[in-house]
């Protein structure tokens, strides 16, 4: 495997190794004492399996207690994976990192603790699969505003139509109102 920094400190994009022959392929997506060598000692107490057409906006989810670190990878399709610092400590608060995740490409991304994770569906249809490190608690469950202009994402919008939103990601709060980290 191979860990590669993003722009946002913490967030990783993760290379599984890929062993291809005439049958098919094998790779290992999860190795915990990998994962501890690149900083990443978290355990995960939950995997999360989402499917999604074309032009749908999940996010940008985030929990204000009990905050979850994921692990996220495409295991059919492609999306674009959208991170946001919200850790007022952190010297990278409000920036945003995003990556294409897909079936072909194989990346996955690491987003800690204190993120705000969402992700625009690229393809026809796409599955993603994500490990989670602490339990989903929507009491606790926050939705940033998935266009505030403050934080600026470059969504990669088809035909620059609006995505399709839930009601609640829709009535997201922006970065200004956000309950945030310290």
């Amino acid at each position: 495997m191979e860990f590669k920094p993003t722009s946002l400190p913490g967030v990783l994009i993760i290379q599984p190794s890929l062993y291809q022959d005439g049958r098919g392929f094998f790779m290992e997506t999860y190795r915990r004492s990998n994962f501890q060598a690149a900083g990443i000692p978290e355990d995960f107490v939950q995997d999360n399996h989402s499917g999604s057409q074309r032009g749908i906006l999940r996010g940008l989810h985030y929990q204000i207690r009990q905050p979850q670190g994921k692990l996220v990878r495409v295991v059919r399709g492609a999306v674009y994976d959208v991170a946001v610092d919200l850790r007022r400590s952190s010297p990278a608060f409000g920036q945003w990192v995003g990556v294409t995740l897909s079936a072909e490409n194989r990346l996955q991304l690491w987003i800690p603790p204190g993120f705000a994770h969402g992700f625009y569906v690229l393809s026809d249809w796409a599955e993603t699969v994500y490990k989670a490190t602490d339990y989903y608690a929507p009491a606790w469950e926050r939705t940033l505003l998935w266009n505030d202009p403050q934080v600026g994402i470059a969504w990669p919008l088809a035909d620059g139509r609006p995505p399709l939103l839930s009601p609640k990601d829709a009535q997201g709060s922006p970065l200004s109102r956000a309950e945030l980290f310290e």
